[in-house]
């Protein structure tokens, strides 16, 4: 089993995430951070998504793990193991509605650690191979200056690039994002971006390009397009201002 994935430890006991984290490493996978405070967390996740996410329900602080979950579920599909002290039905019933992969009760052995962790990654593998065997009725794009067509089905439809809101790379997938529909294409973000040559495609992010006049907000780390907030590299910000400028 690949031993490579990245987890992100939200824990606000640090005698406990730090005996995680270095149990995790141990294990051979990557800690992205341990980050104590919901507040905190989805700016991080913004500049780094990890494949996995090991959540705290009971949080210090204004909101509690399962609220945090669903802000982050607005946002980002990142598989979510729980771990709490508090196991009763209510709290489950609520933690249901996030979807997560495994709950881990505190206190708990390596074991248990190591085989939710174990589980969460097959479990990912597996839905990797159902979206692989789903046939896609997308096939490499034919780019002009204005529009994007794509295969559907057996025609190619045309995608105005006014119409486009944003391309998110998914592996060797594009999702392109458009106001009524999203269109899968098979090809990845670096090639489709050599072949754009419209002024209002920008790449902001290793996996997103927007389109800059459906840009609503421009935070330190993110835009915002059709109130989804978007990662934004630092090192393509100033490029990003720049475009914008000449617009």
């Amino acid at each position: 089993m690949t031993k490579n994935n990245t987890i992100l430890i939200v824990e606000d006991e640090m005698i406990i995430a730090a005996n995680i984290s270095l149990q995790l490493t141990h294990l051979g996978y990557e800690v992205t951070g341990i980050i104590p405070r919901a507040e905190e967390v989805l700016p991080h996740i913004r500049l780094y998504v990890p494949d996995i996410l090991l959540l705290d329900i009971n949080l210090k602080g204004d909101i509690d793990g399962i609220q945090l979950a669903l802000l982050i579920q607005k946002e980002f599909k990142i598989p979510i193991i729980y771990l709490t002290a508090n196991s009763d039905e209510a709290h489950f019933e609520r933690a249901k509605d996030t979807n997560p992969y495994a709950f881990i009760s505190k206190p708990f052995k390596k074991l248990d650690l190591q085989h939710a962790i174990e589980l969460t990654i097959i479990r990912i593998q597996n839905e990797n191979e159902t979206e692989k065997s789903i046939p896609i009725d997308n096939d490499v794009p034919f780019v002009l200056s204005d529009c994007i067509f794509v295969r559907s089905h057996n025609k190619m439809v045309k995608v105005c690039i006014n119409d486009i809101l944003f391309i998110e790379a998914e592996r060797n997938y594009c999702k392109i994002h458009c106001k009524d529909r999203e269109h899968l294409l098979v090809t990845t973000l670096k090639d489709l971006e050599e072949k754009l040559t419209s002024n209002n495609l920008l790449r902001i992010h290793r996996s997103f390009i927007v389109n800059l006049s459906h840009i609503d907000e421009i935070a330190m780390s993110h835009v915002v397009i059709a109130k989804k907030a978007i990662p934004l590299s630092a090192e393509l910000k100033k490029k990003l201002l720049q475009r914008i400028q000449k617009i």
